[in-house]
C-alpha cells in the first residue's frame, strides 16, 4: 500500500531497506544495468510498497527522453582525449546511453554550440578551461545535470579530476635531487588549462623545497607534438640548451626529444625530457620516457558514473573525486643511460 500523508521514499530510503546501494535502486527504477534477479524483486517490491517515483531527471532518463550524454573538449586529437572518451562511453554504453562530443576548439561562439547540445542529451560533461564560469553556472542554475573533468573544483557542481601537484612536484625533485641537474626548463602554458596549471605548480613548487632558486619562466606551447618541436627547436636556436625539459605532457615531450635529435643532442645524456600521461608512445623503448601516470580512461569512466547519478538524483549535489597518478621512471631522465 502507497504511503499515506508524507512524502515517497527517497533512492537512500529505499537502498537502505532493501541493503543495496543507491546505484542498484538507481538501475533497477530505470531498468538498466545488471542485477540479479532475487535482488532486482527485492528492490521492486519496496518501489511499489512505498510508491516510490524517481526524480524528474530520473524519469527523464527512465523515458530517454534524450537518450544520450554529452561531453566536451576544446578539441578531439590525440590518444588523452581519446582515453577519456572511451571511459565516458563505457559508462554510458552500460546505461544504454548514446555519446554527444563537442569539440570546440575555444572557438568565440563556442557557448551557443554547448547550449544547444545541453538541450539535446540528459546530462553534460565539461573539461576544465573549456567554458567561462559564467556558462557552466548558467547551466547548473537552470537544471542541467553537469559535471566536470580535468577542473578545478567549482561551487555546486561535481568534480572528476587526477592528483597533478604532489606527483609532478615528485618528479622534478627526482631531476634535481636524484640527478642533481641544474637547470630545468618547464614546457607548457600553465594558463592554458587547469591540469597544466597544477603541474606548474607542482614544478615551482619542488623547487622552493628544495631551495633550487626560482624556476625560469615557462616556455608556453600547446599540448600538441608538433608544439613541442616547434617550441624547443626554436628553443635550441635561442642559446644552449636547458640540462632537462620538464614537459607539461608526454605529446609535447616527445616533440621535444625529435626537436634535440634533429638537433644533434642526445637524449638524457645533453639534455633530460619528461612528460605526463604515459599514453602507449612513451612506453615504447625507442622512446622510454619518464612521466608520470594518470587514469585516463578511469577519468572517463568516474565522470560517466557521476554524470549518470546526477540525472537519476542519487548523486551528490557536489563532490570532488581525486584520482591518483604514478610515477614512472624510465630512460629519458637519464636513470640507466650510459
Amino acid at each position: 500500500m502507497a504511503r499515506q500523508g508524507r512524502r515517497g521514499a527517497t533512492l537512500q530510503e529505499i537502498a537502505q531497506e532493501t541493503g543495496v546501494s543507491v546505484a542498484t535502486v538507481s538501475r533497477v527504477a530505470r531498468g538498466v544495468g545488471q542485477v540479479s534477479e532475487d535482488t532486482r524483486r527485492r528492490v521492486l517490491a519496496a518501489i511499489e510498497r512505498h510508491d516510490f517515483r524517481p526524480s524528474r531527471l530520473g524519469r527523464g532518463l527512465a523515458q530517454r527522453s534524450h537518450g544520450a550524454l554529452g561531453i566536451v573538449f576544446p578539441g578531439l586529437s590525440g590518444p588523452y582525449y581519446s582515453e577519456v572518451i572511451g571511459g565516458f562511453e563505457e559508462e554510458a554504453v552500460r546505461a544504454q546511453l548514446a555519446v554527444v562530443i563537442l569539440g570546440t576548439h575555444l572557438l568565440r561562439e563556442s557557448g551557443e554550440l554547448v547550449r544547444e547540445t545541453a538541450a539535446r542529451v540528459d546530462g553534460l560533461a565539461v573539461m576544465g578551461g573549456v567554458l567561462p564560469d559564467e556558462l557552466v553556472d548558467r547551466l547548473r542554475d537552470r537544471g542541467d545535470p553537469v559535471v566536470l573533468l580535468a577542473s578545478r573544483p567549482r561551487a555546486g557542481i561535481p568534480t572528476v579530476r587526477t592528483e597533478n601537484v604532489s606527483s609532478f612536484d615528485r618528479l622534478t625533485r627526482h631531476l634535481l635531487v636524484d640527478h642533481g641537474y641544474g637547470r630545468l626548463t618547464f614546457v607548457g602554458d600553465p594558463d592554458s588549462s587547469p591540469d597544466a596549471g597544477y603541474r606548474w605548480r607542482g614544478f615551482t613548487q619542488a623547487h622552493r623545497h628544495v631551495r633550487a632558486g626560482t624556476p625560469e619562466s615557462p616556455v608556453r606551447v600547446g599540448l600538441t607534438q608538433s608544439d613541442g618541436f616547434i617550441a624547443v627547436d626554436r628553443l635550441l636556436d635561442a642559446g644552449p640548451p636547458p640540462r632537462a625539459l620538464v614537459c607539461a605532457n608526454d605529446e609535447t615531450a616527445i616533440g621535444a626529444v625529435l626537436a634535440l635529435l634533429d638537433k644533434g643532442h642526445r637524449v638524457p645524456q645533453d639534455v633530460a625530457v619528461t612528460g605526463f600521461d604515459d599514453i602507449p608512445m612513451a612506453g615504447l623503448p625507442v622512446s622510454g620516457l619518464t612521466t608520470v601516470r594518470q587514469p585516463m580512461r578511469e577519468l572517463g569512466r568516474e565522470t560517466g558514473r557521476l554524470l549518470l547519478s546526477r540525472i537519476d538524483g542519487s548523486g551528490p549535489g557536489a563532490a570532488d573525486l581525486v584520482l591518483e597518478t604514478q610515477l614512472v621512471i624510465r630512460g629519458s631522465c637519464g636513470c640507466g643511460a650510459v
